[in-house]
């Protein structure tokens, strides 16, 4: 019966691979990946000889009916990324639906993920966790959105490039300098590194200590009761907006600075810093 296989390959270290993930990727008639070179090199370490064609952000919805057709006619595809699982942080979900709407079967190899792999090594709690993939690149929008997340009960995973990592932690440190984050690079490569620590002290090591090589994941701890709890317990709202604007934020930034803290909406801490101060 013709099957879309949704095949997870590994995040770094070729032997990751299963060995189910191997048989599938032989037996199908077409591999459809993002990058027929990164693919090529997988493929060439196991001798498989299945032809690959280029499926990506830019061309899936010309592919998606290309791939749907040849399933219509009896053959087999499979589905994978240039590194760990289909479909996260990347294109597929469509194909997906197209090949459930046309009646015919997905199935899925699961293989390595680096956010999860990430979390198992940092040390941050796994219990519960947000995924959120890639943030906005424009700051305004990053920092709003990590000011959403950080309110979170929850670890928060993150992807981010080597060439805007460095901002992203200047963000993160703007919100809750003290807030623990790990740092992961390089994973289950022979140059893995994964640090946690307060985001100021990740910034402090970061191109020195930490290089700026390799994609990397980003976890963020959740802001637990233990967080909530700190210096500023005994302040009342406004002289908490006051305390960071004697430190020389506006008043808006101190405000903005106290929902975050409090978990308040930024309209709550304005109307009762404007009321009583």
């Amino acid at each position: 019966m013709s099957t879309l296989y949704l095949v997870g390959t590994p995040i770094g270290n070729l032997e990751d691979m299963t060995f189910r993930a191997v048989r599938i990727l032989q037996e199908v008639d077409v591999i459809a990946c993002e990058d027929t070179r990164v693919t090529g090199r997988l493929t060439h370490h196991y001798e498989i000889k299945t032809p690959l064609k280029s499926y990506h952000e830019h061309n899936k919805d010309k592919m998606t009916e290309v791939l749907v057709a040849m399933l219509r006619e009896g053959k087999s595809v499979a589905l994978v990324s240039d590194a760990g699982l289909p479909l996260i942080s990347d294109p597929g979900y469509e194909l997906v639906n197209a090949v459930r709407d046309a009646g015919l079967t997905v199935v899925t190899v699961p293989g390595p993920n680096a956010a999860l792999t990430a979390l198992m090594t940092s040390g941050l709690s796994s219990y519960s966790f947000l995924f959120n993939g890639f943030l906005p690149r424009k700051e305004s929008d990053k920092h709003a959105k990590l000011e959403e997340l950080m309110q979170q009960p929850h670890s928060i995973l993150l992807y981010e490039s080597p060439y805007r990592v460095k901002d992203t932690l200047t963000t993160i440190a703007k919100i809750d300098a003290e807030r623990r984050v790990a740092l992961a690079r390089e994973l289950t490569k022979r140059f893995e590194q994964v640090v946690t620590a307060p985001v100021k002290d990740l910034l402090a090591k970061i191109e020195h200590d930490i290089p700026l090589k390799g994609e990397f994941v980003i976890v963020i701890d959740g802001q637990y009761e233990a967080h909530v709890e700190q210096w500023w317990g005994d302040l009342s709202l406004n002289d908490h907006v006051n305390h960071y604007i004697s430190e020389g934020q506006s008043s808006k930034e101190a405000i903005k600075q106290v929902a975050v803290e409090r978990g308040l909406k930024k309209r709550e801490v304005y109307d009762s810093f404007h009321i009583h101060d």
